[in-house]
């Protein structure tokens, strides 16, 4: 680490006794805090060496296919899930999508919520290996408490849930560097949550990883509560456990929609996450062509819990910062956070796994909630899955406009949903509302004008078809 200049050592001193007066959060908490900012201050080289950027072969991003298959015998599977625990992320809030709360009980399918379709999936795989794969939710000082209350209603099924905190830093006030709780704003919106790259030293912190160690565990599978691609996959860990491979990424071929999402590169010797953000800007359109940067993060990830203690205590894990500036009534402040899929490079033996796109179906916008809820997928025992009824392996492009952003209002403007097998792209602006049991096939564009209501009305059939009025019906 680079030495800190006389005036950043000052900053980070005055600081540090503003924050030990802080009651809200735990020593360990301060200590983390403390020590990404004076990484950040030290201004730790972010950006990579184009000339050294290297495609990795495929023994480092393993091509799925080319794992062995899944032992036969159910014992054995059972003795490979017994070693398995799952663990969602589920610290962020459904405030995009117009929800308060936890992102991961919005309905997703079926009256069913994210969080039911992973509790289903996990009892299914528990009773059909006879083992005990226990699930693990971390959430955020925003969710917890609504987290805590949700789970209740699983207490009877045959799964054990534990639920475990991500730290709690102070926002930082760009203008003198000081803390904003200790400014006087000391409700929620004085602190933040650092990022998913926090739950190493979360797990560590809470006690959950020894616990899990005493029982056995030798792997975690993370991913993020919205991807509902995200299932126990027996070939992954079949292959991580013969290989000893410490840490698994799951990456999958990059389409136009991903071309900001990270990739993995051979860098210095090491499998490494290349972000966006780390790219120097002459490079950019490079690093979003998928010519040459075919892959990317699906933020799935396989790692194992002791290699995790390990690096925890060496604290050897020091993942990329990002800043992420923000303003909270009027005063700027700076939000330092880590991503997971950062530490890659820390892990002995890590690797990438090329993965069937199917492993990736993030929910992050209601047209996001179009695709899952319509007859391109199937639900049965928690697993969305895809409809073989459709041609086309890429999903359609779907823009709906503002008045669907919210999940309660694009509930209202669809009757029910349209039938989708068939759609290419779909274009919705203006004030559009859909009747029962409309098709939708091909190209089709609706706008409605400026202070018009548009109904395309129950049982319409549209196919190339461009909408700007009731006269195009």
């Amino acid at each position: 680490m680079a030495a800190l200049s006389a005036a950043d050592s000052e900053k980070l001193q005055k600081l540090q006794s503003a924050v030990s007066g802080l009651t809200q959060i735990s020593e360990n908490e301060k200590s983390g805090f403390i020590n990404l900012v004076s990484r950040y201050l030290s201004g730790e080289a972010q950006h990579v060496d184009w000339s050294k950027i290297q495609t990795p072969t495929d023994e480092i991003v393993v091509p799925y296919d080319s794992m062995p298959p899944v032992p036969t015998d159910s014992a054995e599977v059972q003795q490979l899930l017994e070693k398995l625990v799952v663990l969602k992320l589920n610290g962020g809030l459904g405030t995009t999508m117009g929800c308060t709360g936890p992102k991961s009980v919005i309905e997703v399918r079926n009256g069913l919520t994210f969080l039911d379709l992973i509790v289903t999936q996990i009892e299914t795989l528990n009773s059909k290996y006879g083992c005990n794969v226990p699930l693990l939710l971390m959430n955020s000082f925003n969710t917890h408490e609504d987290t805590q209350k949700i789970v209740e209603k699983y207490k009877n099924s045959k799964i054990e849930i534990h639920t475990f905190n991500q730290s709690q830093f102070p926002r930082l006030v760009i203008e003198d560097f000081m803390p904003l709780p200790c400014k006087g704003n000391s409700g929620k919106d004085g602190w933040y949550p650092p990022g998913h790259g926090d739950v190493f030293s979360a797990l560590m912190n809470s006690g959950k990883l020894d616990a899990l160690l005493s029982k056995g565990k030798e792997y975690v599978f993370v991913a993020n509560s919205d991807n509902l691609g995200a299932i126990v996959d027996l070939k992954i860990l079949n292959h991580l456990v013969k290989n000893k491979n410490e840490y698994c990424m799951e990456v999958t071929p990059k389409t136009l929609a991903d071309v900001k999402g990270g990739t993995l590169i051979s860098y210095e010797g090491k499998v490494q996450l290349l972000e966006i953000a780390q790219v120097p800007d002459e490079h950019v359109n490079e690093f979003k062509s998928i010519e040459k940067f075919k892959i990317f993060n699906t933020n799935n990830l396989w790692v194992n819990l002791n290699a995790i203690k390990r690096l925890v205590q060496e604290n050897a894990l020091k993942m990329e910062i990002i800043p992420n500036p923000k303003e909270v009534d009027g005063v700027k402040v700076l939000q330092l956070e880590t991503a997971a899929g950062a530490a890659i490079k820390f892990f002995n033996q890590a690797i990438g796994s090329n993965v069937p796109r199917s492993r990736f179906l993030p929910v992050k916008a209601s047209s996001d909630l179009l695709l899952v809820q319509s007859d391109l997928y199937t639900l049965a025992d928690g697993l969305v899955t895809r409809n073989s009824a459709r041609a086309n392996p890429a999903n359609p492009a779907i823009e709906l406009g503002p008045e669907f952003k919210k999940v309660a209002d694009f509930l209202k403007r669809f009757k029910s949903i349209p039938s989708i097998v068939e759609l290419d792209s779909l274009k919705v602006s203006g004030d559009v509302w859909f009747g029962t049991g409309v098709t939708l096939k091909g190209k089709v564009t609706i706008n409605a004008k400026s202070g018009e209501k548009l109904e395309i009305p129950d049982g319409a059939v549209l196919e190339n078809k461009d909408i700007n009025g009731l006269g195009d019906l």
